[in-house]
C-alpha cells in the first residue's frame, strides 16, 4: 500500500521504536512507581529518562511539567476543563479541530464565554482582530500549530507576544506540527503545550503529553492512585502526579521517547525538507489535473498537508476509489474540522486530503498523482 495518510497517524514506525517496545515487554514491564522491586524501578526510571528527554527536546525547563496523556485530545481537555471557569472568556480560531472546539461549546453552556476568530482560505487571521477580541476577563487563547485540514501554518510566536501583553495564557495544539516544525515553548510564549505521541514524533497510539507552564493553574480533572502518598485520601499537588492518575501506558511512553530520538536523530531541518519538497510535487501534480480544486493552493508555507477535491464528485468516493482500486491510503470527510469546512463551503463535499511523511517516495506520489488523473477524467 502507498501510505498518504500520515496527518492521521504516522505509517511506518521507525524500528527502533518497535525495537525498543518490545524490549521494554520483554524485560520490564513492570507498573512504575507502583513497586519497591527492581523491576518497577527500572520502568520509573525509563519514564523519567523519557519526560526528560522529550522536554529537552521541545525546550522546557522542568521535565515535571511534562503530563503524560493518552493523546492530544486528553492533553487538550486538560488544559481547557483545568483552566476554564464560569465567567471565563477563551479565544479560538475557525481552523481548530474539534478537540478544541468540542470541549469549548460544552464549557459555553456552563458560562465560559467563546470566540471563535475568523480567517481564510490563505490560512490567515487578523492580528488587529485578535487583539480586539481579548477583554478583561479573556483566560486562555486556544489554536493549533498547523491546520489538520488546512495546512496552514499559525504564526505562533506574534500570537504568544500579543498573549502575553494582555496577560493571557496560550493553549497550543500541536498535533500536525510536533517533529515537522521546530517547537521551543520558551520562545514561543506558550504556556500550555498539547501533543500527540503517534503521529510526527513517530510514537505508538496511546500516548501524548501535556506542557503545563509556570503561569498557568491547571486543576486536576481525574483523581486516583498515584503510587505515592497513599495515606492521604486527597490528590497530592506535585507535579507531574497530580496529573497521572493510574498507569499509564510505560511501553508506549517508551517507543515515543525512541521516536523523538529517531526525529532528533534524523532532524527535523532534513524531515521538513523532505515532505515540503513531496508536498510541492503533489500540488504542482494536481494543480494540472482539470477538474481539481486544491484548498490554499496560494498559500507559501504549510505543514505536509494538502486537501483537494475534484469538482462536486463526494470526497469520500474518491478516497474509497483510491483505496479499493489504487491501494492508496487517503482521508476523505470533513477532518473533526465543521468550522473550516463551514468557511470553506465543504460541508457536504468534505475533502480528500493527502498528507506525505518522511517515509514516502516521490514515486509513490507519482502513482498518486497518476491514479488521481484516472479518476477525473472516469467521473466527468
Amino acid at each position: 500500500m502507498i501510505y498518504f495518510d500520515n496527518a492521521a497517524t504516522t505509517f511506518p514506525k521507525p524500528k527502533s521504536v518497535v525495537k525498543n517496545m518490545v524490549y521494554f515487554m520483554e524485560k520490564c514491564s513492570a507498573n512504575p512507581g507502583r513497586g519497591g522491586h527492581k523491576l518497577s524501578r527500572i520502568a520509573g526510571q525509563k519514564i523519567r529518562d523519557s519526560r526528560e528527554n522529550i522536554a529537552d527536546f521541545f525546550n522546557i525547563n522542568d521535565f515535571k511539567r511534562l503530563i503524560f496523556t493518552l493523546n492530544d485530545t486528553y492533553a487538550l481537555n486538560m488544559a481547557i476543563h483545568g483552566v476554564l471557569k464560569p465567567g471565563d472568556h477563551v479565544i479560538t480560531t475557525v481552523y481548530e479541530h474539534n478537540s478544541i472546539i468540542r470541549p469549548l461549546m460544552k464549557l459555553s453552556k456552563t458560562g465560559v464565554e467563546v470566540t471563535i476568530l475568523e480567517g481564510n482560505m490563505r490560512g490567515e487571521i487578523s492580528f488587529k482582530k485578535l487583539t480586539e477580541c481579548i477583554q478583561p476577563n479573556t483566560k486562555i487563547l486556544a489554536t493549533c500549530i498547523a491546520s489538520n485540514a488546512l495546512g496552514n501554518i499559525m504564526p505562533v510566536e506574534e500570537i504568544g507576544r500579543i498573549c502575553r501583553e494582555a496577560n493571557i495564557l496560550l493553549l497550543i495544539d500541536a498535533a500536525q506540527g510536533a517533529g515537522v516544525l521546530p517547537i521551543n515553548v520558551e520562545k514561543m510564549n506558550i504556556d500550555l503545550l498539547a501533543v500527540p505521541g503517534h503521529k510526527s514524533l513517530y510514537g505508538p497510539m496511546g500516548t501524548g503529553f501535556l506542557y503545563i507552564g509556570e503561569r498557568a493553574i491547571v486543576d486536576d480533572i481525574i483523581q486516583g492512585g498515584t503510587g505515592t502518598l497513599s495515606e492521604k485520601i486527597e490528590q497530592p499537588q506535585d507535579f507531574p502526579t497530580r496529573y497521572e492518575s493510574g498507569t499509564i501506558n510505560a511501553v508506549g511512553i517508551w517507543g515515543l521517547n525512541a521516536g523523538v530520538n529517531f526525529v532528533r536523530k534524523v532532524g527535523i531541518d532534513r524531515i521538513r525538507k523532505h515532505e515540503d519538497r513531496l508536498t510541492e510535487f503533489l500540488i504542482e501534480g494536481l494543480s494540472c489535473i482539470g477538474g481539481v480544486k486544491i484548498m490554499g493552493e496560494e498559500m507559501k508555507e504549510r505543514v505536509p498537508i494538502v486537501s483537494f477535491n475534484i469538482r462536486d464528485i463526494h470526497s469520500m468516493k474518491v478516497a474509497k476509489i483510491l483505496d479499493k482500486r489504487y491501494d492508496i491510503a487517503t482521508r476523505g470527510g470533513l477532518h473533526c474540522a465543521g468550522l473550516f469546512h463551514k468557511m470553506a463551503d465543504t460541508l457536504k463535499q468534505g475533502a480528500v486530503r493527502v498528507s506525505p511523511g518522511f517515509f514516502n517516495t516521490r514515486e509513490e506520489a507519482s502513482k498518486f498523482l497518476k491514479a488521481i488523473r484516472h479518476i477525473a477524467k472516469e467521473l466527468k
